[in-house]
């Protein structure tokens, strides 16, 4: 990370007396928050609360508005996930992000708890496709249903047969980390949709996106936010995730075979 680069990371939320909300970053372009597992990011049919009605009414509230707030949303988290969710308050910033998203320029490292023993680190590609019917699966290189899939990861720890590990995606496909790392056979704990066998807290999982690093929409700032996983699994790993998020430097994976 460069001295000009902003790294915005820790526990406490911007507004404190918002426990429906929690905010990391907020300026007159962009809302930064640590989406909490079982939120939606978006509404679906089932009217449950979702980050994106929250952040909404948030902004109504404490700018007084008399109209609706324009919230933009540029990526997606699934459900039982959590983790760091950029926002953009303005259709200049959401075009811009957007377009930041699609070329695949922001970094996205999570932190994993998944079953059974891994150490070391290295690179998973596989090809996978999507369907209503079958959900995300793992195809043959080539089919034309699929799509690359490609990340690195690093082992940070072994506890309790479940092991933590850092994870920097390549490419964003649906659910990908949770099928690439079904498929070596070590789970996300929790997710009984790819293979899990032990629960983390009977309905959400052990994934959480803990950093985003994306340009300032306008500024053009390289701009790096984090936040801790929930407590329901992070006192198993209490030292090595405070210390990966207390560096400001970006971890190194192994280097491509």
């Amino acid at each position: 990370m460069n001295a000009s680069d902003a790294n915005i990371c820790g526990p406490d939320p911007v507004d404190p007396n918002r426990p429906d909300i929690h905010i990391l970053y907020m300026d007159n372009h962009l809302l930064v928050v640590n989406k909490p597992p079982g939120m939606l990011v978006q509404q679906d049919e089932t009217n449950d609360p979702d980050l994106l009605r929250l952040g909404k009414r948030y902004l109504k509230e404490i700018f007084k508005k008399k109209g609706q707030a324009f919230l933009g949303l540029v990526h997606r988290l699934d459900r039982p996930a959590s983790g760091v969710v950029v926002l953009a308050r303005t259709s200049k910033a959401a075009a811009r992000l957007s377009d930041q998203f699609r070329k695949r320029i922001p970094e996205k490292e999570y932190l994993a708890l998944v079953e059974g023993a891994c150490t070391g680190g290295g690179t998973l590609r596989h090809t996978l496709a999507a369907s209503v019917r079958s959900g995300v699966r793992i195809v043959p290189a080539g089919d034309v249903s699929g799509k690359e899939a490609r990340l690195r990861w690093r082992s940070l720890g072994v506890r309790d047969d479940l092991s933590l590990l850092s994870v920097r995606l390549e490419t964003g496909r649906k659910h990908q980390i949770r099928v690439q790392f079904s498929a070596e056979g070590h789970p996300i704990l929790g997710d009984f949709r790819y293979g899990a066998v032990r629960e983390l807290d009977g309905r959400n999982l052990a994934l959480h996106a803990c950093r985003l690093t994306v340009a300032h929409p306008i500024t053009h700032e390289r701009m790096t936010f984090c936040a801790p996983p929930p407590p329901a699994w992070r006192t198993l790993f209490a030292r090595e995730i405070a210390q990966m998020l207390a560096s400001s430097d970006t971890p190194a994976y192994p280097a491509e075979p």
